[in-house]
């Protein structure tokens, strides 16, 4: 095992003292072709150029002598220090840190971001990624080879945000441009580059000092779920059992929204669903045949801060174009846009029923299309505290999916 390793990071700035220190005594330096080119790296020294840092730890764990890894940035944050410690090297290491490319990036834009999420684009998660900037108003994505700037804003398609990509930080070829969306997927990018995505930020919630990393506080600051109408701003809209609040709270309990989620609400009415949906820090994208739906919706989403998507338009028909969703709410269309969600596959569906006859068929629906289906009769009963006389009764079915094949 090497008698020490030590991973210094590097922005372009010169090397500190301690990280010139460690490279002079270094008979093993691992980092990738810019960073072995560096002049402080003694020409004695064993060199690996760094593609798989799994394989690199190996290397490393098996070297008797002094190991120095070189990498971009904070080597700390979303970098190489978590792979070199993982159990299976066992390696003991020191870091000398540099200013992360998040932080720079900000900083190249003139920003503040402790109120930004993070997040990390490979093939693997581009689509989650891309939920993310949909769902918050400020997004700082570490991009990988066909996962950059022109994929990111192909997926988007349809959601305005601006982009501030950084290419190449701190070297001589660095390059920041701003430009819309809609723009980014004409140009080619150089790597490594990061992608400031500003937008879709709304007037509601209460302004105030931000004391936690990577959240808009504003806008959680109404405590509770399954809030009744009113919280929403309705003025007279559509109303009914599927607008019930506890009904609302029992389908939110089985889909589990969550960051990196994509969530269908199909038949939005006056936005409730949607909005507590959001909240829970997923992407929601809110259909309805009625365009004045779409509208109160869009003004209930201000009312308490969070960014979604109205599509008006009559399903199953306006589905067709729409992302691929996680998880999907249906309020609206009956069997054929349960069939219609069924084939694109979320993780889980709700949908709820007047009649039971109407149940058993969406019940049906869902199992014919691969989901294990629970059914449930749900009653409410509305009191009036002062004589706990009734008030108001709500009975509904309530149908629920989980597809057969997820964990």
């Amino acid at each position: 095992m090497a008698d020490r390793v030590t991973v210094i990071g590097w922005d372009g700035s010169p090397l500190t003292a301690a990280a010139r220190s460690a490279l002079s005594a270094a008979t093993l330096v691992a980092g990738a072709a810019h960073h072995l080119a560096l002049p402080e790296v003694p020409p004695a020294a064993e060199r690996i150029r760094l593609g798989s840092v799994d394989l690199a730890a190996r290397r490393i764990a098996g070297h008797r002598g002094t190991a120095v890894v070189l990498a971009d940035g904070d080597p700390g944050f979303f970098g190489v220090v978590r792979t070199l410690r993982a159990p299976e090297h066992g390696l003991e290491v020191e870091v000398v840190p540099a200013v992360s490319s998040v932080a720079a990036a900000f900083a190249r834009a003139g920003m503040p971001w402790e109120d930004a999420r993070i997040v990390v684009a490979h093939q693997r998660t581009l689509r989650r990624a891309v939920n993310v900037c949909r769902a918050h108003p400020k997004v700082a994505v570490l991009t990988s080879p066909g996962a950059g700037p022109a994929e990111l804003a192909l997926l988007l398609d349809g959601v305005h945000r601006t982009f501030v990509v950084c290419e190449e930080l701190g070297t001589d070829r660095e390059q920041v441009s701003v430009l819309t969306s809609d723009k980014a997927a004409d140009h080619a990018w150089r790597d490594p580059n990061v992608v400031l995505v500003i937008g879709g930020g709304t007037t509601g919630g209460t302004p105030g000092t931000p004391w936690l990393a990577g959240q808009d506080t504003a806008a959680r600051s109404v405590r509770g779920w399954g809030l009744p109408p009113e919280e929403y701003g309705h003025d007279g809209g559509r109303t009914g059992t599927g607008e019930d609040p506890s009904l609302r709270a029992a389908q939110l309990a089985r889909l589990g929204p969550r960051t990196g989620d994509l969530v269908w609400d199909i038949g939005c009415a006056g936005g409730a669903f949607a909005v507590e949906a959001a909240r829970f820090g997923a992407a929601v994208i809110a259909v309805d045949a009625d365009p004045a739906a779409c509208a109160r919706t869009e003004q209930a989403a201000r009312r308490h801060g969070v960014p979604l998507q109205t599509v008006p338009g009559r399903a199953p028909h306006v589905l067709e174009n729409l992302p691929e969703p996680d998880v999907v709410r249906i309020a609206a269309g009956g069997v054929p846009v349960v069939t219609a969600c069924t084939d694109r596959r979320p993780e889980r569906i709700v949908a709820h029923a007047s009649t039971r006859d109407e149940a058993e068929a969406i019940g049906a629906a869902l199992a014919a299309g691969g989901y294990l289906v629970e059914s449930l009769l749900l009653q409410t009963v509305g009191l009036d505290p002062d004589d706990w006389r009734e008030r108001e009764r709500s009975v509904v079915f309530l149908l629920s999916g989980r597809r057969a094949n997820s964990a």
